[in-house]
C-alpha cells in the first residue's frame, strides 16, 4: 500500500525535525541547522530511524530541509550541515 508507506515516510521526517531541533542549533537568520555527523552518531537516532539517509532524502525532496550534494555518508559527510527550510 503506497499511501501506507507515505504516511510512514511523513513521520519519520517529523521525527527528524524534532532531532534536528534537539541537536541542532538556530543561526541568526533563525533557521534550524545540524550536523549530519551529529544525527548520525546520536544514539537516540539510531534506535530511531533504520535509514536515517533515506528519511533525509525524502524530507530534502519535499524541501523541508536541504543540504549539499545527493546523499550524506558516515564520516565523510559529517561536517555538513542540513538546514531545516
Amino acid at each position: 500500500n503506497v499511501m501506507a508507506s507515505q504516511e510512514e515516510v511523513d513521520k519519520e521526517v517529523k521525527l527528524l525535525l524534532e532531532e534536528m531541533e534537539r541537536l541542532g542549533t538556530k543561526g541568526a537568520d533563525g533557521k534550524l541547522t545540524c550536523k549530519f555527523g551529529a544525527l548520525i552518531k546520536d544514539d537516540r537516532c539510531s534506535n530511531i530511524f533504520e535509514a536515517i539517509v533515506g528519511t533525509l532524502r525524502a524530507a530534502k525532496k519535499k524541501k523541508i530541509i536541504n543540504f549539499e550534494g545527493q546523499m550524506l555518508l558516515s564520516p565523510a559527510h559529517d561536517d555538513v550541515d542540513i538546514v531545516v527550510l
